[in-house]
C-alpha cells in the first residue's frame, strides 16, 4: 500500500480522536442549580419584619430568595441562630431557612411564652430550643396540598433545653413526665396558639406526638 494510501486511511481515526479530546469530562460539569434571581432590596414589608426581628434581639443571618420549583420555595426567609434575653441566650438547634414572618412571632413565643413559663413552673431558665427544622418541599400528610414546610413557613419543634441540665422533649414528657413537665408543655402550646396561626401537638394526631408545628398562615387553629 502506498504511503500517500495510507495517510488518507488514518486521517478519519485522527479526526475521531480530536473530537473527543475537548469534551469536558463528567466531573466538570456544573451541578444543576435552585433558580434565584439577582439581588433586590427588600420588600417593605420584608424590611419591616427583619427590623422587628432585630428589635427583639434575634441572632440571624438573611438568606437568598430560592425558588425550587413544584410550588416549593424559600422566599424572605432568615437563618436563625439565637435569641437574646437580659440575663441569657437562647439557641436554637435544627432550623434551616425560616420566613421572616414565621421568626418574628417564633422570638416572641422563646422569649416572653417559653423562657417565663420554664422559670415559673420548672425554676430554671431556658437555653436551648430544639428543633426538627423549618423548610422541606412535601405535602401535608395525606393530601395533595403544600405544607407550610414547603415555603419555610413553619417550624417544628421537639424539645427545650434548660439551665438546670433538663431536657424536655415533646415526645417524652408531653403525657410521660413530671406533672410539672406535663404542665409546662401544655402552657407553651397555648402560647403559641396565640401567636400562630397554625399551632399542632400531640392531642392533634400521631403525626405530631413527637412536636409542635408552629405555623404563620394567617389561621386560627389551634389543636
Amino acid at each position: 500500500m502506498s504511503v500517500s494510501r495510507k495517510f488518507l486511511l488514518v486521517l478519519p481515526l485522527l479526526a475521531l480522536a480530536s473530537g473527543c479530546i475537548d469534551r469536558p469530562s463528567p466531573q466538570k460539569r456544573q451541578p444543576s442549580r435552585t433558580s434565584s434571581r439577582p439581588p433586590a432590596p427588600p420588600r417593605p414589608e420584608l424590611r419591616q419584619c427583619l427590623s422587628n426581628l432585630t428589635a427583639q434581639r434575634a441572632v440571624f443571618t438573611p438568606v437568598e430568595d430560592r425558588w425550587y420549583g413544584s410550588a416549593c420555595s424559600t422566599v424572605g426567609t432568615v437563618k436563625l441562630a439565637a435569641l437574646n434575653t437580659d440575663s441569657a441566650t437562647i439557641s436554637v438547634t435544627g432550623l434551616g431557612p425560616v420566613t421572616c414572618a414565621a421568626s418574628t412571632p417564633f422570638a416572641a413565643w422563646a422569649r416572653y411564652g417559653v423562657d417565663r413559663a420554664a422559670q415559673q413552673i420548672l425554676g430554671s431558665r431556658l437555653v436551648k430550643i430544639e428543633t426538627y427544622g423549618s423548610y422541606s418541599c412535601r405535602n401535608v400528610a395525606g393530601t395533595s396540598r403544600r405544607s407550610g414546610h414547603a415555603s419555610a413557613n413553619a417550624i417544628d419543634v421537639s424539645a427545650f433545653v434548660l439551665g438546670d441540665g433538663r431536657r424536655i422533649s415533646v415526645l417524652g414528657g408531653w403525657n410521660g413526665g413530671s406533672p410539672a413537665e406535663r404542665r409546662f408543655l401544655r402552657v407553651v402550646h397555648d402560647s403559641a396558639c396565640k401567636r400562630f396561626g397554625t399551632t399542632l401537638g400531640p392531642d392533634y394526631n400521631a403525626a405530631h406526638e413527637n412536636h409542635f408545628h408552629l405555623e404563620a398562615d394567617g389561621a386560627n387553629f389551634c389543636r
